[in-house]
């Protein structure tokens, strides 16, 4: 069983909030969710929507159809029409307009007049259109109910019978007219217990576990709910959370944090990034950890900033002038984010350098069902790596008083960092080339020396960190490969299960640590020139095609490229083999 259900309406009317309470009640009940808004750059008006696909297997896309269409305003009608499924439902207001569809089943619910008999506002339209649904996908009320009273108990019982009354008439009305048209979708049933969990959330989630104690940002679509939902749980999680005027300050605080002992990150989207590149510099020539959660949206400029897209990867690969370290990861979904932002503070610690985590809007605003039990397995068997971080100089025998280094020549290109306030030891650390003891210098044998230490952490990462890319599907036997990386995961997953259906074997190789990359152990998995290797991203330029190229040696002359500011669709995929 799999079927999407959206909803539709004007900006300002609870949308999201709506969709997002469908994807918990649907997942109390048992089943797995994928949900995704779009919204236009607009506090109030416009056109918002949002689709929860709903399966009682794992699910990580959207999918092409809508089986339920919950109408809000006319727009949404029009707006959606040509994606209906066949003997779609569509619940509508007939007050408000009519359906002239006629291989649809219309749902017609009078939102309107039910508000002005209660005397409601416009707003609790949707309560009564979560009702109607519930009621023509074969479910009832009480987790609804449930889920009302979390969200409005501390505004009054009187407000929570309100809004349990609007749903109640919702649901009624739907099974005292259509009850010839309800389905059994979403009867209860055993499942364990899921999280229903954004990109962002994961991110926050990932840095908790981490033990990140300093966060730092200014708003910026998609990445601003990371700054709310660290703030919310700051008291709990100990982290100090601070909403700074513009990005310049936001990463030098973030790096004053660091420097001064802290686990610290920032999050932002491309042009709050662009002005974050000088101290991403200062960052890799003082040697200081921190973490980047950079949410891509579509650019350049202000773009269209509430839309998805991965056009930031060689700008965050090549973020800074001159020549240092950094690592970049991409998430597929929220498992990952998960993983990899976790990870992500410990490379930081280790290798004393920025560490980038790519999301997009596709992966930061959606929401996927994930079981609370990966969650509590993954924190029981974390562990925190500050690398050589240390906290006391060991004296020197040999010397009355040692000497401490902190840019001190290894193997590894790694040195001890020594937390300042360690009594009779002191070093400093700002954007000048320098000596072994942080002092200033200008010397030609020193500046060689000191890149080459630096540029050692590559090849200790590469040894030591570096994951391949994941691979689903069977690399051996399939003669066609996805190749691809970020939230492209979900849709190609979903379209490898499609084309299996129907006969096709298929690899798929998921990118997941960008840069750098090991040239032999990738290139080895393109040793078959006899395979259809394809590129699926979501540029227009083949970004991470190029990057492959130039880490590797290896060029995808085939690609499925999207770049309207949508995510791709499983059924997208599929017609490029058709």
């Amino acid at each position: 069983m799999r079927f999407t259900w959206k909803i539709g309406g004007e900006a300002g009317f609870g949308i999201l909030t709506s969709g997002l309470v469908f994807s918990k009640i649907a997942n109390r009940l048992g089943y797995f969710t994928f949900d995704y808004i779009e919204y236009p750059s607009l506090i109030r008006g416009g056109h918002n929507a949002l689709e929860v696909v709903v399966s009682d297997e794992e699910v990580r896309s959207l999918k092409k159809d809508i089986d339920f269409l919950v109408c809000l305003n006319e727009d949404t009608y029009k707006h959606h029409k040509h994606k209906l499924a066949q003997k779609a439902h569509i619940l509508f207001d007939p007050d408000e307009f009519t359906i002239q569809e006629e291989n649809v089943l219309k749902i017609s619910v009078p939102f309107k007049k039910i508000l002005t008999d209660l005397k409601g506002i416009p707003v609790m339209k949707n309560t009564i259109a979560m009702g109607a649904s519930l009621a023509i996908l074969g479910s009832d009320l009480e987790v609804l109910n449930k889920i009302l009273e979390e969200q409005f108990l501390r505004k009054g019982q009187e407000i929570v019978d309100f809004n349990k009354k609007l749903a109640y008439l919702g649901f009624d009305h739907v099974k005292q007219n259509f009850s010839q048209h309800v389905k059994t979708h979403l009867n209860k049933k055993e499942s364990e217990p899921k999280l229903v969990i954004s990109g962002n959330d994961a991110f926050c989630l990932g840095a908790s576990i981490a033990e990140c104690r300093f966060y730092s940002a200014y708003p910026m679509t998609p990445s601003s709910t990371v700054l709310t939902t660290m703030a919310a749980w700051q008291f709990k999680s100990g982290m100090v959370v601070r909403h700074a005027e513009d990005e310049i300050s936001v990463i030098n605080t973030a790096l004053g944090a660091s420097f001064a002992g802290v686990r610290s990150a920032v999050g932002t989207s491309g042009g709050g990034f662009a002005l974050m590149v000088e101290s991403i510099s200062f960052a890799g020539i003082a040697e200081m950890p921190i973490v980047i959660f950079l949410a891509q949206r579509v650019g350049p400029a202000t773009g269209m900033p509430t839309w998805t897209e991965q056009g930031d990867l060689l700008f965050a690969v090549n973020a800074g002038h001159g020549e240092f370290p950094k690592m970049v990861f991409a998430p597929g979904d929220v498992e990952e984010m998960l993983e990899l932002t976790a990870k992500a503070f410990n490379i930081a610690d280790v290798y004393q350098t920025p560490v980038i985590i790519m999301s997009d809007m596709y992966l930061s605003e959606s929401h996927k069902s994930m079981t609370k039990k990966f969650v509590d397995d993954f924190t029981a068997n974390y562990k925190v790596n500050r690398g050589k971080t240390i906290t006391a100089v060991v004296s020197d025998q040999s010397s009355v008083v040692s000497k401490y280094l902190r840019y001190k020549l290894t193997d590894d290109g790694i040195s001890p960092r020594l937390i300042p306030g360690v009594k009779g030891h002191f070093y400093q650390a700002n954007s000048y080339e320098h000596v072994e003891d942080g002092h200033t210098s200008e010397d030609g044998v020193v500046r060689k020396q000191q890149v080459e230490k630096r540029a050692k952490k590559w090849d200790t990462y590469l040894q030591s960190d570096f994951q391949p890319p994941v691979i689903f599907g069977n690399l051996e036997s399939s003669q066609t490969v996805f190749v691809s990386w970020g939230s492209n995961k979900g849709p190609i997953l979903e379209a490898q299960k499609l084309l299996k259906q129907s006969g096709k074997e298929t690899a798929f190789m998921h990118f997941t640590h960008l840069y750098p990359m090991k040239r032999d152990v990738v290139a080895g998995l393109f040793k078959d020139t006899s395979k259809r290797y394809i590129l699926i991203e979501n540029n227009s330029q083949a970004q991470f095609g190029k990057l492959l190229l130039m880490e590797t040696g290896i060029e995808i002359k085939e690609k499925l490229l999207k770049y309207d500011g949508r995510p791709f669709l499983p059924e997208e995929i599929v017609e490029k083999l058709t």
